[in-house]
């Protein structure tokens, strides 16, 4: 079995851990069916246990060895107390000079945990369980933790110092300094704009040529339909469904105009540079449903299962009910979703750098209100008209059409531009 290469262990991984624990499998069985090593998994389970000191119903927690058997009584005395044995009142073995602590066997060997014990219901000494979202939250504060701090020696942080000092003091830019003593200095751009951030240097960020015009950007308070739309979807879980079924893929983001109101679903074949772009009045989960419910209904089954046989996206939470994406009215699949890491937009790289075309035409910033779908379907026929270097000096459109024929293309309601005749500018709206 080739074991997993890679060091850390995902969120999805850590939930099948616990899943498999409630299920009482096995360490060695749970470690193959993530492909890792026994170890890693053991070491996961112990290094992330969550202690719990419950009772049961009608008897309190008591971790004593002897609670069964034991008949002391009066520990507490003077205080006033109305239990006839010490035993039941849950707080004797905090004064009983013969406690002694009860440790399960469970606990001492595999599985180091009471997930799946058929005992834990009745118990009443110290639990302790493996929870995923628990165990991954810890790991997520622990690599954060690791990355904070200054990695240089005071003497380093001196020499860095007197090296920039002056370069900014005379107007010149962080990046400008770096790439003059990119051999002599030893961290990155962003770890001094950090460094001048925490006040390691004397230089401040009145200092910096440009860092003060900026305001810090306000991020709307977002909610998610399924906060576990990433199970079974990431994009781990992408690559072995390609490399299992070698389907194509089509990658899909949000553009947005102004702040609020009308954005645009972008839907970009991968293999032939194809692109499509729908009008929506809000960007909600609601508004991406309808537009594939449209499709399909437009396309029918069988031609929208060969288009959209798998759908690659981010984890915008206009995504984030993959299920009515991936299923019709009737419940039955007709596409699959998946989803990239998080903070990862390269693992999409091609529907981003084709964006780079609908903002020629719309400008960043330029709100969308007065946009309707026919003027977004000529822009997108212009768009897939334009020939790229990459296709042999091929349109997209030719490509798609060479792939999937002019049928769906006309049901798609995209034309093919003549050369001379392409717009890639604002003016191709205006009128």
């Amino acid at each position: 079995m080739n074991l997993k290469k890679h060091k850390h262990l995902t969120l999805t991984e850590r939930i099948t851990i616990q899943s498999s624990l409630n299920q009482n499998k096995s360490i060695r069985k749970i470690a193959k069916e993530l492909k890792r090593d026994v170890t890693t998994i053991a070491k996961e389970i112990k290094r992330h246990l969550v202690i719990r000191e419950t009772g049961r119903g009608g008897r309190k927690y008591n971790p004593c060895s002897k609670v069964d058997t034991c008949k002391i009584q009066n520990l507490c005395n003077p205080r006033p107390c109305f239990k006839f044995w010490c035993k039941e009142c849950g707080k004797c073995f905090l004064y009983c000079k013969e406690f002694e602590e009860k440790v399960c066997e469970r606990l001492l060997k595999a599985p180091y945990c009471c997930n799946g014990c058929p005992k834990k219901s009745t118990c009443i000494h110290r639990k302790k369980y493996y929870y995923a979202e628990q165990a991954h939250s810890q790991y997520r504060s622990k690599m954060s933790d690791s990355r904070k701090g200054i990695l240089l020696s005071e003497e380093e942080t001196v020499n860095l110092e007197r090296l920039i000092t002056t370069p900014i003091i005379c107007g010149q830019s962080i990046h400008h300094v770096c790439s003059v003593y990119k051999d002599e200095i030893p961290v990155c751009e962003k770890t001094i704009y950090n460094y001048i951030e925490n006040s390691v240097f004397e230089l401040k960020n009145i200092d910096l040529v440009r860092k003060v015009r900026y305001k810090a950007r306000k991020r709307p308070v977002e909610h998610k339909i399924d906060t576990r739309c990433r199970e079974n979807r990431t994009y781990q879980d992408y690559l072995a469904y390609i490399q299992e079924n070698d389907v194509p893929t089509v990658q899909m983001d949000t553009v947005k105009g102004g702040k609020t109101g009308k954005v645009l679903l972008t839907l970009l074949f991968v293999q032939c540079g194809f692109m499509l772009a729908y009008l929506r009045d809000n960007n909600t989960s609601l508004s991406v449903v309808s537009v594939f419910n449209l499709l399909y209904e437009k396309l029918g089954e069988e031609n929208f299962k060969r288009l959209f046989p798998v759908i690659l996206t981010d984890n915008g939470t206009e995504f984030s009910n993959p299920l009515r994406i991936e299923t019709n009215c009737w419940g039955e699949i007709r596409t699959r979703v998946f989803y990239c890491d998080i903070n990862r937009s390269d693992q999409k790289g091609s529907i981003e750098v084709n964006h780079e075309f609908i903002r020629r035409i719309l400008p960043k910033g330029k709100t969308f209100e007065k946009l309707t779908q026919e003027q977004v379907n000529l822009m997108m026929s212009h768009i897939n008209s334009y020939r790229r270097k990459k296709f042999n000096d091929l349109s997209p459109y030719t490509l798609f059409k060479t792939v999937y024929g002019q049928e769906i293309l006309d049901l798609l309601d995209i034309d093919e531009i003549a050369p001379n005749e392409i717009n890639l500018t604002p003016n191709l709206l205006k009128n």
